[in-house]
């Protein structure tokens, strides 16, 4: 034991061990006496127990042990809530702050008694402040300690949803000249795909322009692998409302998007590029903008078979999507010159999915006639009719 205390069942237990117990065990019980023991019981340290282990240890130093360090004093939650009130006053708010983080920092019970005091929500009103107010100084503290503690409560679902201020603001923050710009941004784009996700729909189709802009110069900076996913992310999640296609759109994502993945990303990256991909060719202003790169089609079929089943259900959807609304003689020779045409024959003959299956197929009889000088066409049409 390093630092005993008693639980009030009255049995001894070290601290990290009990709690580990109560945070996973189905039933909360005290392992000796089998009694209820709920998960938010008081543990109290045991000084006596403590001062002998230390004693002890001291007796064995010379057979290599070590004293057990001083018990860190449990945080109280009247102490948290105190340095909330600091976060008011111009003197205080500083120090608050780095006393919140060490918390946060230190353990998961102290982590979670952040929580419960209401530290998400206030760190979140003091960022908006900064924001209006034009303040720089607190941001990295403040972010690290939101990343740390984040948690979807209701609480923090009717904040992020009231308006649009936080996500103005965590965009604000993307444009700001900070000492550790790598952290500030990675922190901002993790706590921003946790915000898109609880965010209704209303204030998603309301997203402006600057903020896809953002999104764009992540994917471009290439700021750290966690990043550029989150970005990834919060374009999937928010193309699918109202206007922001056509935001996308004037801000060049999918060319972006192609010339990110011809530098071979990681494999989840790319499924990511392509999932995106695949909704953005959805709309006729995405398919064009999509033709416009000379190496979209080429990218695309050299994707499939390549990455995951998932990254070949969007890659083919993208083919279809191309092929049934922008088939021109122009494209339809490049997707059979690129090897577009034979990697569908090819999930043809693979162990794909079925549906993912009967897409290839339905891309290929929709354009059997002007393809069917191709070997692999032919080798489709002879098993198709045996």
């Amino acid at each position: 034991m390093k630092d005993p205390v008693t639980a009030v069942t009255g049995i001894t237990y070290d601290r990290e061990s009990i709690e580990q117990w109560l945070k996973t065990s189905k039933h909360t019980i005290c392992p000796v006496t089998k009694q209820a023991l709920p998960s938010d019981s008081d543990l109290t340290p045991n000084h006596t127990l403590w001062r002998l282990i230390q004693a002890w240890s001291a007796a064995n130093a010379s057979n290599g042990m070590d004293l057990i360090p001083t018990p860190k004093t449990p945080v109280s939650k009247s102490r948290v809530v105190k340095l909330i009130r600091d976060f008011g006053v111009p003197s205080l708010y500083m120090n608050a702050l780095k006393k919140m983080e060490v918390l946060a920092e230190d353990s998961e019970r102290k982590r979670k008694c952040l929580e419960e005091a209401g530290v998400p929500k206030a760190v979140i009103l003091l960022l908006i402040t900064c924001h209006r107010q034009g303040k720089i100084s607190c941001l990295e503290q403040a972010l690290r300690i939101l990343h740390l503690i984040w948690t979807p409560c209701s609480e923090i679902k009717a904040l992020v949803n009231q308006n649009c201020d936080f996500i103005d603001c965590l965009t604000w923050i993307l444009l700001c000249e900070t000492e550790n710009p790598v952290i500030v941004t990675t922190h901002v784009m993790v706590i921003l795909k946790r915000v898109i996700e609880v965010t209704n729909s209303r204030l998603l189709e309301k997203l402006k322009p600057e903020f896809f802009k953002q999104m764009l110069r992540v994917l471009k900076s290439k700021t750290s692998q966690q990043a550029t996913k989150s970005a990834l992310h919060i374009l999937i999640q928010t193309c699918q409302w109202g206007r922001n296609k056509s935001k996308m759109m004037d801000a060049n994502v999918i060319f972006e998007l192609i010339e990110f993945e011809l530098e071979k990303p990681e494999k989840h990256v790319t499924e990511l590029i392509i999932n995106l991909l695949a909704h953005l060719c959805s709309c006729a202003d995405g398919r064009a903008q999509f033709l416009g790169h000379a190496g979209s089609i080429a990218m695309v079929a050299k994707r499939i078979l390549r990455v995951s089943p998932a990254t070949d259900d969007r890659a083919v959807q993208i083919l279809k999507s191309i092929s049934k609304y922008a088939a021109t003689k122009h494209v339809l020779v490049e997707m059979l010159k690129v090897g577009a045409v034979t990697k569908l024959c090819m999930v043809m003959q693979a162990d794909c999915a079925a549906y993912v299956k009967e897409k290839a197929r339905g891309i290929l009889r929709l354009h059997s006639n002007l393809w069917n000088g191709s070997p692999c066409i032919a080798v489709y049409l002879l098993t198709r009719y045996q």
